[in-house]
């Protein structure tokens, strides 16, 4: 077959394709169920319960039961708030300040106590996770010299979460040792 036969065989094998999703974009495709939706969900990422409350509930049809369906996913293991929270930890702790983090888990809708927790295991953890943070932004500037260079670099570090006694001890000790926490 020359190389214009392989086209026309291309060509109407791409119309055929096209006339196939035609046809079953028309004929309608299948519609989740609500527990599977909530699978989908899962299976992206950990969700609170009250998350998949809020994203579900739109979908919700006449007969369907969806705190029943969560009920079931929670018996089952798949909707866990400790994972849930582990989870937003993993993701914004090396880049956020426990203020931060604890204002995501409050967001979605964790119990309290697991924040307070969660709060505690952090607050060990904040100085050095602050010192990395402002050394990934300005190590390799100099420390900062004048009053709106270190309001910038307050302001930096507050707007990710990190309380004002870390973002003080932070500024303080790179004007000490010149931006070198090694």
């Amino acid at each position: 077959m020359g190389r214009i036969g392989q086209r026309k065989l291309t060509a109407a094998l791409f119309c055929v394709g096209i006339a196939n999703q035609r046809t079953r974009h028309s004929m309608g495709f299948t519609k989740l169920s609500l527990k599977g939706r909530a699978l989908k969900l899962l299976a992206q990422r950990e969700h609170s319960r009250s998350e998949l409350e809020t994203k579900l509930a739109r979908h919700v049809e006449e007969g369907e039961d969806l705190g029943a369906i969560l009920d079931e996913l929670e018996a089952k293991n798949f909707i866990d708030p400790e994972r849930v929270a582990a989870s937003v930890v993993h993701r914004r702790a090396s880049r956020m300040g426990t203020q931060r983090v604890v204002q995501e888990l409050r967001s979605k809708g964790l119990d309290e106590a697991l924040i307070k927790y969660t709060a505690a295991e952090l607050q060990s953890t904040e100085l050095e996770r602050a010192k990395a943070v402002w050394k990934s932004k300005f190590g390799s500037k100099e420390p900062a010299s004048t009053p709106q260079e270190k309001a910038k670099q307050m302001r930096f570090l507050a707007a990710r979460g990190f309380s004002g006694d870390v973002v003080r001890k932070v500024l303080k000790s790179a004007a000490e040792d010149e931006g070198d926490f090694d």
